[in-house]
């Protein structure tokens, strides 16, 4: 053990602990036991000699100083994790890349194309993580993202995918059809919201010149986008939605538009990664095969 550095088992066990809040889902996660986990966070409060959660029964909170240093730990935790598959790739026992994406583009577009590149390369493995706010590489340990915005992160380098086009109000086709003989079907809906997106049905309504009442307001929120289209296939209400999200069900007609209108947005999406590293040949080879499938 360096001097003043402590074993890096009682750390993993201790920033464990402090993101699941339960020593016994600590131990869980890192094949361990309860009394294992919790011998190696008290010894890592005596080492320190400073309280790092508060025991109240048989919970766990994180006092002030536990939470600032849990959030270090993990930092330098998840560059360690970084660091080692850089190295192990470049050893030739595999190339791995760590992207962050947004969970419902990675499930309805990016993964279908990642299943094509793995047959192209094999030797290359791509892992993601879900993030839904921007964020600085130095502070993540991912070597790319895939995110949603007007244009490219600062100090960032790589491709636009397309371009987002508009947002579409989307229902059920039962729940329209039970609105048929109302002059205006939208009006009777329930309006879903998506929070990623807060003000688009306010814009929807001011950009075709109707009163945006309280009531729109009031429904639901969902935070992505696959919840609101699971709640939209089930009847719910209407919800604003990425064309390319559901074009293949408006034209199967497992959804439909209760109003041929739309929300023209500017924002795209983006595939790119930090200026002041050097791409890796792997996340070129994986920035050429997302380029080509958009051509």
């Amino acid at each position: 053990m360096r001097h003043g550095i402590p074993n890096l088992g009682a750390l993993q066990a201790f920033e464990a602990t402090a993101r699941l809040g339960s020593f016994s889902r600590a131990a869980e996660e890192l094949a361990l036991t309860h009394s294992a986990v919790y011998r190696q966070v008290a010894g890592l409060e005596e080492r320190l000699g400073v309280a790092l959660f508060t025991r109240v029964r048989r919970r766990v909170m994180l006092t002030d100083a536990g939470a600032e240093y849990a959030a270090r730990v993990r930092h330098h935790l998840d560059q360690l994790e970084k660091d080692t598959l850089g190295l192990m790739s470049r050893a030739g026992v595999g190339r791995n890349l760590h992207v962050a994406v947004l969970p419902t583009l990675a499930t309805i577009w990016l993964l279908p194309r990642l299943a094509e590149f793995h047959r192209l390369r094999p030797d290359i493995f791509v892992s993601l993580s879900v993030r839904t706010l921007p964020f600085q590489f130095n502070d993540q340990p991912f070597d790319a993202a895939i995110y949603h915005a007007e244009r490219m992160w600062p100090g960032t380098r790589g491709i636009k995918l397309f371009d987002e086009k508009e947002l579409l109000p989307v229902c059920a086709p039962a729940l329209l059809a039970a609105r048929k003989r109302d002059k205006d079907p939208l009006a009777g809906m329930l309006h879903l919201h998506t929070t990623s997106r807060p003000d688009a049905w306010r814009r929807w309504y001011m950009a075709h010149g109707r009163d945006y009442l309280p009531t729109v307001n009031a429904g639901p929120r969902y935070e992505l986008f696959t919840m609101s289209l699971a709640a939209v296939r089930e009847g719910m209400g209407v919800a604003l939605v990425p064309r390319f999200l559901v074009q293949d069900a408006l034209r199967s007609g497992e959804l439909v538009m209760p109003v041929a209108a739309g929300l023209d947005v500017e924002e795209a999406y983006f595939f790119s990664y930090p200026v002041v590293n050097e791409p890796s040949e792997a996340l070129c080879d994986l920035e050429k095969c997302l380029e080509d499938s958009v051509r």
